[in-house]
């Protein structure tokens, strides 16, 4: 069984994915992930998860560049990006969530959807995001 905060960060994953390919079209596919997602409480933290991201959209790909070491933000495939940007967002904007939770996750989605290789990626650039960029209080949880 899957647990339900994988199936929240999969199904946001999904939309910053679709958005890289249609952006103005991505609140279709936030309407289709909601209708997947029956638990209320999953389905209020997938909306506050969209919403945060989109609102601070240009902050999270800023801060994803700052910390890409000879690569560009365009070159990065779209399924690492999507992940980068979600990993970058509960780094930065969920303060309950231990820097190990997250990191682990996107790993691990990184995997199971990319290769080997994605997972040693995105562990890369969120670790050096993490070191500098996440609230201290993340270090006491």
């Amino acid at each position: 069984m899957v647990p339900k905060r994988r199936l929240l960060r999969e199904a946001v994953m999904r939309v910053l994915f679709q958005y890289d390919f249609n952006p103005e079209g991505y609140r279709d596919f936030v309407e289709e992930e909601l209708k997947k997602i029956t638990d209320t409480s999953l389905r209020n933290d997938f909306q506050r998860y969209v919403q945060t991201i989109f609102e601070n959209l240009s902050r999270i790909d800023e801060t994803i560049s700052k910390y890409l070491i000879n690569w560009s933000f365009e070159r990065i495939s779209h399924l690492e990006r999507s992940l980068l940007r979600l990993g970058t967002y509960e780094l930065i904007f969920e303060p309950n969530i231990p820097i190990e939770v997250t990191l682990d996750e996107m790993i691990e989605i990184a995997k199971k959807y990319g290769t080997e290789e994605s997972g040693k990626f995105i562990n890369g650039v969120l670790d050096k995001i993490a070191k500098t960029e996440a609230p201290s209080e993340k270090f006491n949880l």
